[in-house]
C-alpha cells in the first residue's frame, strides 16, 4: 500500500502528490501530518524553488475524511468524560497567531494550511477540490485547474471552514462571491472558477499536472531572491496601512536592488528582450 503522501525532485520543483484514491484523496489525521511535514521538508530544502500539489488517479482532495473524522470525534469523547466531544476534537487542534510564521506554523485540521512558507506553491487541481481540499487549494498561490471543480460540500454537514477557507476566499475572489460559495456551497466548474479568479489557468482534461510543472519550472527559473520579497510583500500588504505597505515593500526590495542591476546588464546584452521569458 502506498504511503499517503508521496514527495518527488524534479530539479528545483518538489511534486508533492495525496494520494488516498478510495476516498478521492480525502485527508485524516496521519495524512494530515504527512502533508504537514512534506512541506516543512520543501521549505527547509535549500534546493528547492516551487512546490507543485496535487492528487492522485482523478482527483485533488475531497476534504477531510469524515469516517475517520466521526472516529476521532469518537475517541475524544471517551477520553475527556467531563468535556463534549466538539470541544476535546477543537483543543486538538487549537492554535494561537503567534504560532504563525514565516516557514513553520502549527499543523491545520488539513495538514499545511497555517504553514506561512518563503516559497510559492502551484496547484494541480483534476476532479473535485472541495470543503478542505479547496481550503488545501486556496493555501497555494496558483491554482491550475482541468477537468475540476471546486465547493463549499461540507455545508451539508454543519461542518466548518477552519482551514483559511473564510480568511482566504474573500481575499481572493471578493466577498461577495465567497459569500455565495460559503452560504450556498455549491460546485464551481473550472471555467467559472477561472472568471471570479478562483483559479489562474484552465488546461485540457489530463494536462493539468503537466502544465502546473510547467508553470512551477518557469517561476523557478527567475532571480529568487527578488521573487520571493515581492510574493511576501503582497501577502503581507493586505494587513498594513498604505503607506507602511509601501515602506515594507521598498525595506525587501531594497536588498535586490544588486540582482536588478545584473538584470539590467543581461537585458543590454541581449536577454530578454521584447519580452521574452526564455
Amino acid at each position: 500500500m502506498k504511503h499517503p503522501v508521496e514527495t518527488l525532485k524534479d530539479g528545483p520543483v518538489t511534486v508533492v502528490t495525496l494520494y488516498r484514491p478510495h476516498v478521492r484523496n480525502a485527508v485524516d489525521q496521519a495524512t494530515a501530518l504527512a502533508l504537514y511535514a512534506a512541506f516543512l521538508s520543501f521549505e527547509a530544502d535549500p534546493n528547492a524553488r516551487v512546490a507543485v500539489f496535487h492528487g492522485a488517479q482523478g482527483h485533488f482532495c475531497a476534504g477531510w475524511d469524515l469516517q475517520a473524522g466521526a472516529g476521532l470525534a469518537r475517541q475524544s469523547g471517551e477520553a475527556t468524560a467531563d468535556s463534549t466531544p466538539a470541544t476535546s476534537l477543537a483543543q486538538i487542534l487549537d492554535f494561537s497567531e503567534v504560532d504563525m510564521h514565516v516557514g513553520g506554523g502549527p499543523p491545520g485540521p488539513m495538514g499545511p494550511t497555517r504553514l506561512m512558507l518563503s516559497k510559492p506553491t502551484v496547484a494541480a487541481v483534476s476532479g473535485a477540490a472541495v470543503a478542505g481540499g479547496m481550503e488545501l487549494a486556496l493555501w497555494c498561490d496558483m491554482r491550475v485547474m482541468e477537468d475540476a471543480f471546486m465547493g463549499v460540500y461540507c455545508r451539508r454537514f454543519g461542518v466548518p471552514l477552519i482551514d483559511g477557507g473564510t480568511v482566504r476566499l474573500p481575499r481572493i475572489v471578493g466577498m461577495g462571491r465567497a459569500m455565495d460559495l460559503i452560504l450556498t456551497g455549491r460546485k464551481v466548474e473550472a471555467n467559472e472558477a477561472l472568471a471570479m479568479g478562483l483559479c489562474n489557468r484552465v488546461v485540457p482534461s489530463g494536462e493539468g499536472l503537466r502544465a502546473a510543472l510547467e508553470l512551477a519550472h518557469q517561476i523557478a527559473g527567475f532571480p529568487q531572491a527578488t521573487l520571493r520579497a515581492d510574493r511576501a510583500s503582497a501577502y503581507e500588504q493586505a494587513d498594513l496601512e498604505f503607506t507602511k505597505a509601501l515602506h515594507r515593500e521598498w525595506e525587501r526590495g531594497k536588498a535586490c536592488i544588486s540582482d536588478g542591476l545584473k538584470g539590467a546588464q543581461q537585458f543590454v546584452q541581449g536577454a530578454g528582450r521584447h519580452g521574452t521569458f526564455k
